[in-house]
């Protein structure tokens, strides 16, 4: 399931709106998209690995080094908050 950020966003104005789905439909929408650079060209590929390497392996990291006691507290202090909030 892609990312919400990934969603192309389609412009507001009724006449730009309807030329972005002429596109889509004509395949032109395609070619322009590759034309246009990748959003994160600015970004150190170097950064963007770790800070992403670091995302993947915190909740699995997180969620072994707890106690079983622990996770429950946790999700029994989640559930007051929900419920404490919706009254």
């Amino acid at each position: 399931m892609p990312k919400r950020s990934s969603k192309k966003k389609r412009p507001r104005d009724p006449n730009q709106l309807a030329k972005a789905i002429v596109d889509e439909a004509t395949g032109e929408a395609q070619e322009a998209a590759e034309e246009t650079p990748p959003a994160d060209e600015g970004k150190n590929p170097a950064a963007v690995a770790l800070g992403r390497l670091g995302g993947k392996k915190g909740g699995k990291a997180r969620a072994a080094k707890l106690t079983k006691e622990q996770r429950s507290e946790i999700a029994r202090k989640a559930a007051r908050s929900r419920w404490g909030r919706s009254r």
